[in-house]
């Protein structure tokens, strides 16, 4: 038994280096854009009733992060600033098709944003992305 406890840190170390590198690789991903991702094609018109539904939905799951009006939040002592979703221009993208992914698959570890794809249904993700196109700075 002393001996399995003497190994635990050695497997937890492990495991925690392996998680840490898997998160690092798809976050160095998303910082370069997603050309895959680029390619997608909104599916859902951004119709006026797409844009409010979209709007309801950031309001209840993403508003907390990024503002009421999406020009970033505060962050914390565990999280950094949320980016303002009005720019013109997104660090991790901004194609409809990398924003869907974005939010669906989550930006992990540098903007330690989760995956939402869980949460959302995609074509609930796809009217988030028609509201946020609604009230980008031109």
């Amino acid at each position: 038994m002393a001996n399995l406890r003497n190994r635990m840190p050695v497997v937890f170390s492990a495991a925690f280096a392996v998680a840490v590198s898997a998160w690092l690789t798809g976050a160095a991903h998303a910082a370069q854009g997603n050309a895959e991702a680029a390619k997608m094609k909104n599916p859902v018109a951004a119709a006026p009733e797409s844009v409010a539904a979209g709007k309801a939905l950031y309001a209840k799951n993403c508003s907390p992060c990024h503002g009421v009006n999406a020009t970033g939040g505060s962050g914390n002592d565990l999280i950094g600033p949320a980016p303002d979703l009005t720019d013109a221009e997104w660090q991790h993208g901004g194609t409809d098709g990398e924003i869907f992914t974005n939010i669906k698959d989550g930006i992990p570890p540098d903007l330690s944003m989760g995956p939402w794809g869980d949460r959302l249904k995609d074509t609930d993700i796809w009217n988030i992305v028609n509201f946020l196109r609604s009230i980008a700075k031109k």
